[in-house]
């Protein structure tokens, strides 16, 4: 039986999604996947190996990070969620699980992806909320910042927001939403597109601060993204800004609204 979860992670102390040793292995980084895995292995009685809607950063946190993994065991969906959460440290839950057709992928059957990116723009860095929010002193326009990411929307090629330790097989990808809103003293960048490069969101959001604070102008988003040159681009924001808010999938398949595509 295939299983899909919810998943809800703070990943402030975690090397990543990624596992970087094989399984049964001890020792090495910490990463999510790795914690997910063993948790999961402990309700199931036998390894249990999971694949993931999108991997995230070091640093970087999930509202609902998508995975799906196959076992013979008998369990319920209300066992997976709270037996996996039991042993899951307390930076982690599982939110959901649903059984699906065996033809489903948490990463290739995914449309879209979201971020959120958030930072308090004040001349005192944050205390409270500070591990999910990325902070700017200077004061930063954020209809300025906005305006200036709407020439990122559609197919594009993004090879001045890719590290260069992508390992992507082409940096095209269609970006169908980016909006720039400011509340008060924090600013949040929201992303969707059908899929994003390494560090692509952390290099945008980079670009876009600098325009904000106005060391660029509005227009610089567009040169970049013609000039397809990395070494162009603003630095990488900070990892603690960002969230990985969740996949969206097509309706057809029987998931929690949450990750279902709009239409």
């Amino acid at each position: 039986m295939r299983y899909v979860l919810g998943v809800e992670y703070d990943g402030s102390n975690y090397k990543g999604w990624q596992r970087l040793t094989p399984y049964g292995q001890q020792g090495g980084p910490r990463t999510l996947q790795a914690t997910l895995e063993d948790a999961l292995s402990g309700v199931a009685s036998h390894p249990v190996a999971v694949i993931c809607a999108g991997r995230t950063d070091a640093g970087v946190h999930a509202e609902c990070q998508v995975v799906n993994f196959d076992s013979d065991a008998q369990r319920d969906p209300r066992a997976w969620v709270l037996g996996t959460t039991t042993r899951l440290p307390p930076a982690m839950r599982v939110r959901w699980c649903v059984p699906v057709e065996g033809d489903f992928n948490a990463r290739f059957s995914a449309r879209a992806r979201r971020y959120r990116y958030r930072l308090l723009n004040h001349q005192v860095r944050p205390a409270l909320g500070r591990q999910y929010l990325a902070w700017e002193r200077r004061k930063l326009d954020a209809d300025a910042m906005h305006r200036a990411a709407q020439s990122l929307l559609g197919e594009q090629d993004f090879s001045s927001f890719r590290t260069v330790h992508c390992q992507a097989a082409h940096p095209r990808r269609d970006l169908q939403f980016i909006e720039v809103v400011r509340d008060g003293d924090i600013v949040t960048v929201t992303v969707q597109a059908n899929a994003f490069l390494h560090h692509m969101v952390r290099n945008i959001v980079g670009s876009l601060l600098m325009i904000g604070a106005g060391e660029r102008p509005e227009t610089w988003m567009a040169e970049l993204l013609a000039a397809r040159d990395r070494s162009l681009a603003g630095p990488t924001a900070f990892a603690q800004g960002l969230v990985f808010v969740g996949p969206r999938y097509p309706r057809s398949w029987p998931l929690p609204e949450e990750v279902l595509l709009d239409v």
